[in-house]
């Protein structure tokens, strides 16, 4: 299992206790340093009061349980206004969204497609794009997150 997988198991129901829910996992490397990163959401927002309860009581199950032999950062961060989609359910819940899409190879010219997500299918996804709807296929797309309009 993952550590990803791992850690998400025994932090999802404590992040929840605590009244918010677990968006995402992230085991990462950042130059030398290792990072294990939650992040969490809740209607209405996310405060450093959230993020601080949960970590503290996250933690001392991560020293119970030991998923990772190397030394890494553990943090605790909101989702984000700007949060990546990664998930069917993420696409799901944000169907109709403004979002942005970064792309391994320019499409007529661009790597990034400010448009509105229409569908979701098997990885695939369709927007809107000034007029035009265009689909995505997995392969194609880089990252796909939502996008603040103000």
């Amino acid at each position: 299992m993952k550590v990803t997988e791992l850690v998400t198991s025994f932090a999802k129901p404590i992040v929840e206790e605590k009244g918010c829910s677990l968006w995402d996992v992230e085991y990462v490397r950042e130059g030398s340093e290792r990072f294990l990163r939650l992040y969490i959401d809740k209607p209405g927002g996310i405060s450093i009061d959230d993020c601080e309860a949960v970590a503290r009581a996250v933690d001392p199950i991560l020293d119970e349980k030991d998923p990772i032999a190397e030394s890494y950062h553990f943090e605790v961060c909101s989702a984000g206004l700007e949060r990546a989609l990664k998930r069917p359910s993420d696409f799901e819940q944000f169907m109709g969204s403004p979002i942005l899409i970064k792309l391994y190879r320019p499409r007529n010219g661009l790597k990034e497609i400010p448009c509105i997500l229409r569908g979701y299918q098997e990885g695939r996804i369709t927007v809107e794009a000034g007029k035009e709807t265009i689909t995505f296929e997995k392969s194609e797309v880089a990252l796909t997150r939502l996008r603040v309009e103000f």
